[in-house]
């Protein structure tokens, strides 16, 4: 197992420097340039000045040479610095980074310790009325856009009701608050944006969670397992929930590179300063060392995404092996 990790992260080499390859030519290729939201910020700046800071940033050297040099500052993690405020690119993800992943992390785990026994009890008691009305929810999950629930969210709780703030990460008096205060105050404005991040995600597990039990749960070997006398929560929990869970570990896979993505509607309508908001306002700005610096991190993730995922296989499935 670990040579077959050590491989793998070998192979991520080549296969970052592709995806970032690929991702610097489409983002220096889309329309808009940084020279034509200075001049649309500032209708007055001369030619003169545009060409000197094209220079400055080198956008004027052909793009393989552009791409070259960011490159070699890549592989020193070192993204460059950011068009608007000149900071270093490294330093704006890592203020921005831990708010993302918290929020994410929570709402990762809330997803996880309802959607399985939610999924489990549905397969198991198919047909009754409980399955019936988590069916109902979860049909109400999928259709419901993140965006508009964060706004009817914000409009009931926040507006009419009162209870909880719709905005930011902490209140104007947060720094004159005790330890206990600070830590009330932090979580009732991460409540609704921890709703809305899990009220999907709970809805599309859950979902494969039951199709997937429904399938082993009428295997032979199960019917062998209860003959030989074991509980019925021993059948369920030890054997069959384990081979239910091998697609649901390649969605879990799939959904860490989705952290960053997954983020920008949700920051944006909440206004929490966090990785997703920044990329939109690097997109909007056209800052390409911010929007390279932040893409190569969710090309990072999702290739670990993909290797904590062959992992889980054989830690789930005594059947898979590495060599």
């Amino acid at each position: 197992m670990t040579l077959y990790i050590l491989k793998r992260i070998l192979g991520m080499v080549p296969l970052l420097i592709g995806i970032s390859l690929i991702t610097f030519l489409v983002v220096h290729l889309a329309p808009g340039k940084p020279s034509q939201v200075m001049m649309s910020l500032n209708p007055h700046i001369s030619l003169e000045t545009i060409k000197k800071l094209e220079k400055l940033y080198g956008l004027d050297k052909p793009l393989y040479i552009q791409y070259w040099e960011w490159l070699k500052k890549m592989f020193r993690l070192n993204f460059g610095n950011s068009f608007l405020d000149g900071r270093r690119v490294i330093d704006r993800i890592k203020e921005r980074l831990p708010v993302t992943i918290s929020i994410n992390f929570i709402s990762l785990v809330i997803i996880l310790a309802l959607s399985i026994p939610l999924g489990v009890i549905s397969a198991v008691k198919q047909h009754s009325i409980f399955d019936r009305l988590t069916t109902v929810i979860v049909f109400i999950g999928f259709a419901t856009p993140s965006f508009w629930l964060a706004l009817l969210l914000m409009y009931l709780f926040g507006v009419k009701l009162g209870w909880l703030p719709i905005s930011g990460l902490y209140s104007l008096n947060f720094p004159s608050l005790n330890f206990w205060g600070k830590v009330a105050d932090l979580a009732k404005h991460l409540v609704l944006p921890v709703f809305v991040a899990s009220f999907g995600g709970l809805a599309g597990l859950s979902r494969y969670t039951k199709s997937n039990m429904l399938e082993v749960i009428r295997q032979e070997y199960l019917q062998t397992a209860r003959a030989k006398g074991l509980p019925e929560r021993v059948v369920l929990f030890r054997h069959a929930l384990r081979n239910a869970l091998l697609p649901v570990i390649t969605l879990l896979g799939l959904s860490i590179p989705g952290l960053i993505g997954g983020s920008v509607i949700m920051e944006t309508v909440f206004g929490i300063p966090g990785m997703g908001r920044l990329f939109y306002e690097a997109a909007m700005s056209r800052d390409y060392p911010l929007i390279m610096g932040i893409l190569t991190i969710g090309a990072f993730l999702t290739l670990i995404g993909n290797l904590i995922a062959d992992i889980m296989y054989a830690c789930v499935d005594p059947r898979i092996k590495y060599q």
